[in-house]
């Protein structure tokens, strides 16, 4: 009879065992829908890409340093400081690791909850009859060791769904991260070629009030000669005073984009310059690629993507509610009166047992977080949706900018032409006492703007480039960062 006990004990055990491996195989099930992307509507093809120039070869797409392809060392230099100096890209770096943290916490809810108490204890108490004149007093020692394990079963998939949002978010942040470092980067170099644009502006001042001064100088010289009159001297000094007013002009706004690119890259604004360079390079030739390979190249449209998987996986966890929350607990230890009985094998205790608990009435909260859910995921859907339109929007802008600017570059470029002819030929005609100097003005004011258009038009198309890199994704590919953002939040 003394090894039936035992016996009995290791039938109990085992039993509760089974039940437990049982349980577990349940874990395979989880309510609520899997995720299958839904389709959103796309082109074959670019409209506006017919007639653009294909860059060759065509399998050189663009990559991650996007920005070296207009192979400026001053640019390359200031797109490595906005990496690793802008500090909203070190908040949205910050905010990736928060929602890393948060998959790591949900993760920790499948295993089972370990603890452990140690509790020495020493207690008196009177031994005999309250009205016993002689009662004594009773001293004890108890110490107790005991472990505790609470597994709650995750039957029906609710914590299995709330780590694959957690997960789809900690992806969508880590596509918002590369989504505002593609757009800080950007910016930076749209600015950087606006303040080109500005210094090349700069040098066309330059000249052009170098030989303004020279045609004041040739007009007062006439009229000392007596060949000119008062008049025309005046309108050379006024063209000349103006021209070198909108030079000044200039110099506002280049400082102040020399302060929001020292802003972009970290760096306080007093204490930044950037050397004076005109602008003198046209745009590369960008591959556009097919339309398809948008939703993989646009960080924003992949962060959308994941929001819908996110919302998704909440409706499962919200329809987990319906079904009762199942939990193993354990407890185990030592317990004896001497320290030296303590820690041995007959002071041993244990008990095992589990809760089912189910909601009966709740007046319809499950169902509307049901429903709460299911209209979270739609406005997920359409928001994804939204993005994917956004973005061929956004390349099918930029591809006409860069087709038209080409064409009416080239047609500014003859205009420049014509006109320089013109200011030699009037110049000539003026010296020869053809025509009055106010003629002489026209032309000139003429030929400067159509030099400035020409300037600024080039300026446009450097931005537009930047633009539909921008839209292209910037070398970001989803594939590729999928697999390494796995790594991180696992």
């Amino acid at each position: 009879m003394e090894n039936v006990e035992p016996l009995f004990n290791r039938r109990r055990v085992s039993i509760l065992l089974i039940l437990c491996g049982m349980l577990t195989l349940l874990t395979g099930c989880a309510v609520g829908p899997d995720y299958v992307r839904p389709t959103a509507e796309t082109p074959s093809s670019f409209k506006e890409n017919a007639g653009w120039k294909v860059a060759e070869p065509r399998d050189n797409g663009i990559k991650g340093k996007w920005w070296e392809i207009y192979n400026d060392p001053q640019l390359n230099m200031l797109e490595e400081q906005v990496i690793v100096s802008n500090q909203n890209i070190a908040a949205a770096e910050a905010q990736f690791r928060q929602a890393t943290a948060i998959v790591q916490g949900s993760q920790a809810g499948l295993f089972p909850v370990l603890g452990a108490s140690v509790t020495p204890s020493r207690s008196s108490k009177a031994i005999g009859s309250s009205s016993s004149p002689s009662r004594s007093r009773s001293t004890t020692n108890d110490f107790l060791l005991t472990g505790l394990i609470s597994w709650e079963l995750d039957v029906w998939g609710k914590i299995r769904r709330t780590v694959e949002s957690n997960e789809a978010s900690a992806q969508a942040s880590a596509a918002d991260l590369e989504a505002i470092r593609l757009s800080i980067q950007a910016t930076l170099a749209q600015n950087y070629f606006q303040l080109r644009t500005l210094d090349a502006q700069k040098q066309l001042f330059d000249v052009t009030i170098s030989e303004y001064q020279k045609n004041l100088e040739l007009t007062k010289n006439r009229y000392v000669g007596g060949v000119a009159a008062k008049s025309d001297v005046l309108k050379a000094e006024t063209q000349l005073k103006t021209t070198q007013a909108q030079a000044i002009d200039i110099r506002i706004q280049r400082a102040q984009l020399e302060h929001a690119i020292a802003t972009l890259i970290g760096k306080p604004a007093s204490s930044f310059s950037i050397p004076f360079s005109p602008l003198a390079s046209i745009p590369p030739n960008i591959p556009a690629g097919i339309p398809s390979d948008l939703l993989e190249r646009r960080s924003d449209i992949a962060g959308a993507e994941r929001r819908m998987a996110a919302a998704n996986a909440l409706i499962g966890v919200a329809k987990a509610a319906y079904y009762p929350a199942i939990t193993l607990n354990g407890s185990g230890g030592f317990d004896a009166a001497t320290l030296s009985k303590w820690l041995v094998w007959p002071s041993r205790f244990w008990s095992i047992g589990s809760t089912a608990a189910e909601t009966i009435l709740d007046f319809g909260v499950r169902s509307a977080h049901t429903d709460q859910a299911i209209a979270a995921y739609d406005a997920s859907v359409a928001a994804y949706r939204q993005a994917v339109l956004t973005g061929f929007q956004e390349v099918e802008d930029n591809l006409a900018a860069l087709r038209i600017l080409e064409e009416e570059a080239a047609m500014q470029d003859e205009a420049v032409r014509a006109a320089k002819q013109s200011v030699a030929v009037s110049i000539n005609q003026y010296k020869s006492g053809i025509i009055s100097y106010l003629d002489v003005v026209t032309v000139l004011a003429i030929a400067q703007g159509n030099e400035q258009t020409a300037i600024g038009i080039n300026g446009r198309r450097m931005a537009a480039s930047v633009l539909l890199i921008k839209a292209l994704g910037g070398g970001w590919d989803s594939a590729a960062a999928s697999a390494d953002k796995g790594n991180r939040v696992k």
